[in-house]
């Protein structure tokens, strides 16, 4: 049975499972720069370096599908985080499913992303290729090597979700900095 996902805010309490949310408002910050700059410090972790590999920092031009779309196959990184900030201020939309060998059609969550927020999936998670919501350059921080590193799982076509069109299906709630904390 297909099943239409609604489209959460991404808050930092809801993302946990599969990462970290990268915000502004996300930590604390302290001011640098004589004053001049607040630095919020540390907001996410890079997990490069299995296997020989190191984080890279790369550029990714992605494009809007058209929705609604079917949640047809995701990807995993089992080497590595993999970061996506990015560089307009947009939204985009984050399809995820938690780790393990496989993908349960119904634990597959979607999000979204507001402007100002980026993500950074924990090494393993299940996620959806870039879905921004306009075209966008996104800045990317990731493992850079070799070895087995993306595991592309394709889900029956029976059970494929389908992400609603932008606006519909979702948790219209208004959320702030101090709101996306909890």
């Amino acid at each position: 049975m297909r099943i239409t996902l609604k489209l959460e805010p991404l808050t930092k309490a809801a993302f946990t499972p599969f990462g970290e949310v990268i915000e502004a408002c996300a930590g604390a910050f302290h001011h640098i720069n004589e004053g001049m700059v607040e630095r919020y410090h540390d907001l996410a972790v890079v997990d490069a370096l299995a296997l020989g590999g190191k984080a890279g920092i790369s550029i990714m031009r992605a494009k809007p599908y058209v929705l609604p779309l079917e949640v047809v196959f995701l990807e995993r990184h089992p080497l590595s985080s993999q970061a996506f900030i990015p560089m307009k201020p947009t939204s985009f939309i984050v399809v995820v499913a938690p780790r393990g060998a496989s993908v349960e059609a119904g634990e597959i969550r979607a999000f979204i992303a507001k402007p100002g927020q980026g993500i950074n999936y924990a090494p393993g998670v299940w996620h959806h290729v870039l879905l921004p919501t306009e075209a966008c350059d996104f800045v990317v921080v990731d493992r850079i090597g070799s070895g087995p590193n993306c595991d592309k799982f394709v889900l029956s076509e029976d059970v494929r979700p389908v992400i609603p069109a932008f606006g519909q299906g979702m948790d219209h709630a208004i959320f702030d900095c101090s709101a996306a904390e909890k």
